[in-house]
């Protein structure tokens, strides 16, 4: 048997790349935990194709991907705890051996789930509380703000709103330190103008 067609290593291959797809879903855009999720599964899914399989732990491993949206939902403690403990018994349970039992080796199981569980706990935590923490400063209340010019701003230069810098243009020129308020923006360059008098 070709070690791609193992059951421990299809086993591995499959955990993996439902993690790695999951966590891509929770962040998309990256690339990387896409791309890694994908080639996992495809092996993943060549080994299995390829081997006996017991079909109905299919049941048990199916209801991790919808747990996992519901935990981004609900944020519930519960449905994280049954989705890291399907993952692991559903891909341990699939693979059959010649005598009809498991074809995975229960200490590589375990190993696995030792390894995968907190760090599959942890990252799905932090990167929920990632996607549901509001932005200390809203980038969009910055117009009408008063500022200063940190550079001579003759079309483009930089200036100081918000604790930030920003990139900036004015239709006149403005020297630099001179006190300017932001009339608009756009993506992170602002549009300002001199403060001839403060009040």
């Amino acid at each position: 048997m070709t070690p791609i067609l193992d059951p421990n290593i299809s086993f591995v291959l499959l955990v993996g790349g439902l993690l790695f797809s999951v966590l891509a879903l929770l962040t998309p855009g990256t690339g990387v935990m896409e791309l890694g999720g994908l080639f996992a599964l495809i092996l993943a899914g060549y080994g299995i194709i390829s081997s006996p399989v017991h079909l109905w732990a299919l049941i048990i491993l199916a209801p991790f991907i919808p747990l996992m949206f519901f935990y981004r939902k609900q944020k519930k403690t519960y449905q994280l705890i049954l989705a890291i403990i399907l993952l692991n018994a559903g891909s341990y349970m699939l693979f059959r051996n010649a005598s009809n039992g498991f074809a995975v080796s229960p200490i590589l199981a375990l190993i696995v789930f030792l390894v995968d569980a907190p760090i599959f706990w942890f990252l799905s935590k932090k990167i929920v509380e990632a996607l549901d923490h509001k932005p200390d400063f809203n980038p969009n209340l910055v117009i009408g703000m008063i500022g200063e010019a940190k550079t001579n701003i003759f079309h483009e230069g930089t200036v100081f709103v918000g604790r930030e810098n920003w990139s900036s243009k004015s239709r006149k020129k403005i020297s630099v330190g001179k006190k300017v308020r932001v009339i608009g923006k756009e993506g992170l360059t602002l549009f300002v103008e001199e403060v001839e008098h403060e009040v």
